[in-house]
């Protein structure tokens, strides 16, 4: 029995000591604008330091702006990290316009909102399982003018 909780014990110390995924949001952009909405584009840069390719099982997203949810959602399956590479992910997320309306004190004279944006991205480590790297970001994030609508 000794022998067995030592292993276990190794064991968990290898892979808390193991290199994971890392990743940050690198910006946060107005990406299209329609008739059902507006959808902002956030860019993920992830590092894989493993040699192999890494699935990507699912990334989840919440936007928040005036401390309410006005965005969220998943992303399922989008694709893979390469191996001893950086990656970079866009993550689409679509705001409807009566959302947007609903924030117009916050919106005031520069025509932004301020934003808080969670991802959690979900990837499939050999040995560890499902492992999800959790990242946010805080900023500012421009609405379109009517120029942008008309274009």
């Amino acid at each position: 029995m000794d022998l067995v909780n030592k292993a276990k014990n190794f064991v968990a110390d290898k892979v808390a000591d193991m290199k994971k995924p890392e990743a940050s949001i690198t910006d946060v952009d107005l990406k299209d604008v329609g008739r059902d909405g507006i959808t902002y584009l956030a860019k993920v840069s992830v590092t894989n330091p493993y040699g192999v390719s890494i699935p990507i099982c699912d990334i989840k997203y919440s936007l928040k702006s005036a401390d309410r949810v006005i965005a969220s959602g998943r992303m399922p399956d989008p694709g893979s990290l390469k191996g001893n590479d950086m990656t970079m992910l866009e993550v689409g997320i679509k705001v409807a316009h009566s959302v947007l309306v609903s924030l117009i004190k916050d919106i005031g004279a520069n025509w932004d909102i301020d934003y808080f944006l969670e991802l959690g991205l979900i990837i499939d480590l050999p040995v560890i399982g499902n492992f999800t790297i959790p990242l946010s970001q805080k900023g500012e994030m421009k609405l379109p003018t009517f120029k942008d609508l008309f274009m």
